[in-house]
């Protein structure tokens, strides 16, 4: 007769992610890839610029680091009591009841979903442009884009552990070509304080500046994502979490200064303006401090840092589905995972789901440009902020309700954050069209699925309360899985 525990052990060892298998470094590497530092200065640093506040757009991105770090002093705590693979979702669920958990794992699957579709259009896009500047081969933007995410597949179900190696060597790449432009800039020209003096810092727009440059630290928050894989998950999340924000910070932060120093503190948001329609700013500054070789190194690796997000937002976005799965909100067969510990059917029907959109809107004829990326990219940003500020009001209410005494970590620190993430995320509804680059009316009404996401967790939250208790019961069980120490 065959042993029942034998049994049991193999079920849960194929519905279970493979425990041990990231560190610190590793997931550091997922959180920075998604974030894509290249990209981030390539295409939101010149739009801040262009759009936000001009020559003080550095100081943008060093207050938005430190409403997230603020934010991220009440996340720490949170982390070292819970590790669960739905990080935000999990979040909520401790801190505003089952129902709420329900409706941020919605915004989260639909806004990390997106994501990954408006990752397959830029890819796309500038694989076919930069490799047909350099080879002459021109190929549709959709094949590229379509055999991007195949490769990200394939590389996701070999496993997370092997995922991280390989956005550590696209990370480190890309981070070393920007800190080459810092130095060269900081040789050849200096860095200008008026940078962070009122005039530069109020001038344009500060609001949209503080927008777009939130836009550059999302996927921070995967951090929580990946502590059933971490190592000593309760230590490991924390210090992550910490690292990303300032490492995404000093980056951004930094090279941004380099870029405003470069073309003129007082001109900078004159010329960003200029390059806006062609989108050159950045390329046009490495032609002038780093010359015409290294600025075509630099056209290669935005295409590698392009690959590192969409890889690392699939990993995010296939998470989602599986831990949505594992609580039975989305159907249980999401939950099986591959004899390593890489999720199975989740990662099949995410990679599914972004090819499936993409492929629709290229049989429209649309731009993946002009509609494709702006619609995916600018709803996934407006979710995910959303999602912040969810997970920010969960983490004080939840040690309100213990009664815990440490005011600063537990209630000042991430209530201060929360204000800053609420009033950046009415920014980012107000000025949806700045978000998403388009003044589309399909478009502009693309945040109504949020609206949606909050009356369907409602209505499901109350159906599954009323129909299937146990599994409504399971929205919180499914996340019993922390330590008070």
């Amino acid at each position: 007769m065959a042993d029942p525990t034998s049994a049991s052990t193999t079920q849960q060892h194929h519905t279970s992610l493979r425990p041990g298998a990231l560190g610190v470094a590793g997931i550091v590497f997922l959180v920075l890839a998604a974030v894509a530092p290249l990209t981030g200065i390539v295409v939101v640093a010149s739009l801040a610029i262009a759009l936000g506040n001009g020559g003080g757009t550095p100081m943008s991105f060093f207050l938005v680091a430190v409403i997230l770090l603020l934010f991220a002093v009440g996340y720490a705590q949170m982390s070292k009591q819970l590790v669960n693979a739905g990080g935000f979702y999990a979040f909520v669920v401790k801190g505003l009841g089952r129902t709420g958990g329900l409706i941020a794992g919605l915004i989260a699957t639909l806004g990390y979903n997106f994501f990954v579709v408006g990752t397959i259009g830029t890819s796309g896009f500038f694989m076919q442009n930069i490799i047909r500047d350099l080879t002459g081969l021109d190929v549709n933007w959709l094949v590229w884009g379509l055999l991007s995410i195949v490769v990200c597949f394939v590389l996701a179900r070999v496993g997370v552990d092997f995922s991280s190696k390989i956005l550590g060597v696209c990370l480190v790449l890309e981070v070393l070509m920007l800190v080459v432009f810092d130095v060269s800039v900081l040789v050849q020209t200096g860095y200008d304080l008026a940078a962070f003096s009122p005039e530069a810092v109020f001038s344009g727009s500060l609001p949209i500046g503080l927008l777009l440059a939130a836009t550059g630290f999302l996927g921070f928050e995967a951090t929580a994502l990946f502590s059933e894989e971490a190592k000593q998950p309760l230590r490991t999340i924390p210090r992550a979490t910490y690292t990303s924000i300032i490492a995404i910070g000093v980056i951004l932060g930094v090279t941004t200064w380099a870029v405003v120093s470069a073309t003129g503190v007082a001109q900078a948001q004159v010329t960003a303006l200029e390059h806006l329609p062609t989108g050159d700013l950045i390329f046009m500054l490495s032609q002038q401090y780093l010359g015409g070789p290294l600025t075509t190194v630099m056209m290669v690796l935005l295409l590698v840092s392009l690959f590192a997000a969409m890889l690392a937002f699939h990993n995010s976005a296939t998470r989602y589905l599986y831990s949505l799965g594992r609580s039975r909100i989305l159907p249980r067969a999401l939950a099986r995972t591959r004899p390593n510990g890489a999720p199975q059917l989740a990662g099949i029907v995410q990679a599914s789901f972004a090819a499936l959109v993409a492929i629709i809107f290229a049989i429209a004829g649309a731009d993946p440009i002009l509609t494709l990326v702006p619609a995916m990219l600018g709803f996934g940003t407006l979710s995910v902020l959303i999602l912040q500020g969810l997970a920010a009001i969960s983490i004080v209410v939840y040690f309100r309700r213990k009664g815990d005494r440490r005011w600063w970590s537990t209630f000042i620190a991430p209530g201060i954050g929360f204000l800053g993430i609420a009033a950046i995320s009415v920014l980012a509804i107000v000025n949806f069209n700045i978000v998403a680059g388009s003044d589309e009316l399909a478009i502009r009404l693309m945040p109504l699925l949020l609206v949606l996401a909050l009356i369907g967790g409602i209505v499901y939250g109350a159906y599954l309360k009323r129909s299937k208790p146990a599994v409504y019961e399971g929205l919180a069980s499914d996340l019993e899985r922390f330590s008070d120490r």
